[in-house]
């Protein structure tokens, strides 16, 4: 079995079997209420999901967020199971709001419901300690399964996430080879917080209260972002946030 660098054994063991079994559904048996908060910015997106998990029967709805900072602060008010929760949401991106979440509240659990998926943003959210991805394009029983597995505190990946991880872990000949270092290895949390800010055509002075620094400091963030990334626009700025799920296009 390849071992997946920079991935948790529990996840490499996982994403190796290939597949979680059909009868998880009727092994599992969750006695306590699950309690679930949902979090996108898309209202269609939240009343789809609502309706698909309450009609299982024992899993309660305890709030919806349509922000980041919202989903964090009612994750730690509420202190849900579980956290389904999109990576593009508006003042906090998903992976920085599940970093916090997982800090706050050790016991909730992220699962990551999004249109996005890549090698880069795979291991981002594993980083920040999400322990389930599911893609928008997955089935419901899909989302279901997750739920299930995640609320046992085990790891759920769906077939396209586990393949752009196995893709990277190995070349055709099967030894294990490095994995390129992330942009998160260069830009620090709080940069990417400016970036997303930045992104959405805040201004200094919105950042500096948003996020209760200095304005002196939003300054010198924006400048270490435009040297760290190389470069020299905010135009530049908004498709580099794109490309890599920080904000939507």
């Amino acid at each position: 079995m390849p071992i997946l660098l920079g991935v948790p054994a529990e996840f490499s063991s996982i994403l190796a079997a290939g597949c979680v079994t059909n009868s998880l559904l009727k092994v599992v048996n969750i006695v306590e209420p699950l309690h679930i908060l949902i979090a996108d910015d898309h209202q269609l997106v939240r009343k789809g999901v609502r309706a698909l998990l309450q009609s299982h029967a024992g899993w309660e709805i305890c709030g919806e967020a349509r922000t980041g900072r919202e989903t964090v602060a009612m994750a730690i008010e509420l202190r849900p199971d579980i956290v389904i929760l999109d990576i593009s949401m508006p003042d906090l991106n998903g992976v920085d709001a599940a970093r916090r979440i997982r800090t706050a509240s050790k016991n909730t659990e992220i699962l990551i419901l999004s249109v996005h998926y890549s090698d880069q943003l795979i291991r981002e959210i594993i980083d920040a300690g999400a322990r389930g991805y599911v893609l928008k394009s997955d089935s419901d029983r899909d989302l279901l399964i997750a739920v299930e597995t995640i609320a046992r505190h085990k790891p759920y990946f769906t077939s396209q996430a586990r393949e752009v991880i196995q893709s990277e872990s190995t070349n055709s000949s099967g030894p294990v080879r490095k994995i390129p270092q992330s942009f998160r290895d260069r830009i620090t949390s709080r940069e990417r917080e400016v970036i997303q800010l930045l992104s959405e055509g805040k201004r200094n002075k919105e950042i500096s209260s948003l996020l209760n620094i200095s304005i002196k400091t939003v300054e010198t963030h924006r400048s270490n972002i435009m040297r760290k990334l190389e470069i020299h626009s905010i135009s530049d700025l908004v498709r580099y946030a794109v490309r890599n799920q920080i904000i939507e296009p």
